[in-house]
């Protein structure tokens, strides 16, 4: 089918709706193949204007907050993110008016996709958002899905790595697994940064990154374990991280070297996202500020901070609370007697 379609225009989901996509934008045609209004839209959209459908719909409400500021100042990662979630609500509600929509009706539709708790929750946040512009829009007056609740995610709360496990991994990881766990740690960054770090970001003795999921531009120090790693590691590419051939490495394959040495640590338990937490809980041990840490990691809110940090926070304050138990003099009271 693909072949008998214009340039840009691609078949999605179960339904095969057809999709202008270009310019990382995507945008859903509502006219027919072979009709004189699909000529119409697809001339508009090769112009970069495509037409907003009639009537008030979730598919005119998408399509104009597809254009809305709301929407063109959301980092690509975002927009990749919100497009899967704006796709199926057109699939699924395309033709609802935004107005009728009551909270019940949000509560059911999250619910109908409990099965997958993160989708689900997705899909109550992107509606918030769908709606606050049906606000702006004048359609209706509140937000029926401000106030509903997310399902609790079930996944165990992700833990940084034990320094016993950090250790067993460096002693038998190697190649790529070795320089993407150093790279993670010592950056203290996300997966997808690092695979994009190059070796030309490396400056006076570190690394300029610049995140993609907030936009922050940061420069990181190398620490001693990642300098040593990148020594190690031959210019195959533009990429620090490289297959053979040059080539960007793909986080799948990347997830792939890192997964065979956590197996050989005995690790699995810890996955390669826990490495920001890590490094976080690692700076917070040597008594770094909120400020410090922040510097590091990119974080823009210390509320992140105290979730990666306060744990590690806690142990050292406790261990020198009972300390200083331990080294008071005077008379103690024996075990079990109480005032």
């Amino acid at each position: 089918m693909k072949r008998s379609l214009p340039a840009y225009v691609y078949p999605k989901g179960k339904r095969g709706y057809l999709y202008f996509c270009r310019g990382g934008q995507t945008t859903r045609i509502h006219s027919a193949p072979g009709t004189a209004d699909f000529a119409a839209e697809y001339a508009l959209l090769l112009k970069g204007r495509p037409p907003l459908p009639t009537g008030k719909t979730f598919s005119t409400l998408i399509a104009s907050y597809r254009r809305s500021q709301r929407f063109t100042k959301l980092k690509p990662r975002t927009v990749s993110d919100y497009d899967k979630v704006l796709a199926f609500i057109e699939d699924r509600m395309g033709k609802l008016d935004p107005a009728k929509v009551e909270r019940r009706h949000i509560v059911g539709w999250r619910d109908d996709n409990a099965g997958t708790v993160r989708f689900a929750n997705y899909l109550v946040q992107v509606i918030r958002v769908l709606f606050e512009h049906a606000i702006d829009l004048g359609w209706r007056n509140d937000n029926p899905a401000k106030g509903v609740l997310l399902i609790p995610s079930q996944r165990p709360r992700r833990e940084a790595w034990p320094q016993e496990k950090v250790k067993k991994y460096r002693e038998v990881a190697t190649g790529p697994a070795r320089l993407i766990f150093e790279l993670c740690l010592g950056s203290g960054q996300r997966i997808g940064d690092v695979l994009r770090m190059r070796w030309n970001d490396i400056e006076a003795g570190g690394i300029n990154v610049r995140q993609g999921k907030t936009g922050a531009i940061l420069w990181v120090p190398l620490t001693p374990h990642l300098r040593a790693a990148l020594d190690e590691t031959p210019k195959r590419g533009l990429t620090i991280v490289s297959n053979p051939d040059g080539r960007p490495m793909a986080y799948k394959t990347a997830q792939g070297h890192v997964m065979a040495a956590r197996k050989l640590a005995g690790a699995e338990a810890h996955d390669i996202h826990a490495l920001r937490h890590t490094a976080a809980a690692e700076l917070a041990a040597l008594g770094c500020s909120d400020e410090l840490i922040m510097s590091v990691t990119g974080h823009s809110s210390t509320r992140m901070v105290a979730h990666y940090a306060g744990a590690t926070r806690q142990r050292a304050r406790a261990t020198e609370a009972q300390s200083r138990r331990g080294n008071r003099t005077g008379p103690e009271r024996e075990p079990g007697n109480s005032d």
